[in-house]
């Protein structure tokens, strides 16, 4: 097993970088191609900073695999027996574009297929929120503590904006049940927020490197991570997928229509 202390030097000495790479990169051209569709995006930002952050685990942990969201991916993703890392070079990228703010990095490290350490920076504020199984989990080098476990009445609901539009599995039922809506636009936004107890849950239909390290931060602070049609959490596969404190993912899970279940 690789000593955590190990990973957590080198990875944070990389967000480092990264903070500083985006935080100066107006200063920069910005290339913005499509992707899916119109609101679907990528930019040559993100591409240079998931570049640098191959770079870098390729030199320092070089018996590594990796996924990362525009185009790196090692084959034998799920059943490697070393380290996994699941790269989100810019999470947010229509914020990105639009606003330079509400915007996130996000990195992901398993080993043995197990959860080790998870990585989310928002950007904006300059806040690292780090950790995994064997330390905790932190901002920047502040221990958290989890998020108190409060039912759906009493707090705030994050849900992709794509989501509430289209009222998909009847999610308006669970907002009205909740005491507002959050839209961010970031799934690393979004489970901070979680994380951090600012939003008692956050939906969204995300892909791996979406999910990837806020799920391992969210398991420590013991909230629920989940797909909502109950199927398993599969590193190579999209999901609706639901954070939230036990008792409000009670109450959400009672208001949705969901599929399959």
């Amino acid at each position: 097993m690789t000593e955590w202390t190990k990973l957590n030097e080198a990875i944070t000495e990389w967000f480092t970088v990264v903070q500083q790479k985006l935080r100066t990169s107006d200063q920069k051209p910005l290339e913005i191609k499509q992707k899916s569709d119109r609101t679907d995006l990528v930019t040559n930002v993100d591409q240079e900073i998931e570049a640098y952050f191959v770079k870098q685990i390729k030199t320092t942990f070089p018996d590594s695999k990796i996924l990362g969201e525009e185009g790196d991916k090692d084959n034998g993703l799920t059943t490697y027996p070393g380290l996994v890392w699941v790269i989100d070079p810019v999470d947010g990228t229509m914020n990105y574009v639009k606003q330079r703010d509400h915007f996130a990095s996000m990195l992901a490290v398993y080993e043995n297929g197990h959860e080790k350490l998870g990585y989310i920076l928002d950007v904006t504020a300059n806040k690292l929120y780090w950790g995994g199984p064997e330390c905790g989990v932190y901002c920047n080098d502040e221990k958290l503590a989890p998020p108190k476990d409060l039912p759906l009445s009493e707090g705030l609901l994050d849900i992709s904006g794509r989501m509430l539009v289209e009222d998909y599995c009847h999610v308006k039922k669970a907002v009205k049940a909740s005491l507002g809506i959050r839209v961010y636009g970031s799934a690393g936004l979004g489970f901070i927020h979680v994380l951090t107890g600012k939003t008692l849950g956050y939906l969204s239909h995300l892909h791996p490197w979406d999910y990837a390290a806020g799920k391992i931060l969210a398991h420590v602070q013991g909230l629920v991570v989940e797909t909502i049609d109950g199927r398993p959490f599969d590193m190579l596969s999209s999901n609706d997928v639901l954070v939230a404190t036990k008792n409000a993912e009670k109450d959400i899970l009672k208001q949705l229509d969901r599929p399959n279940v």
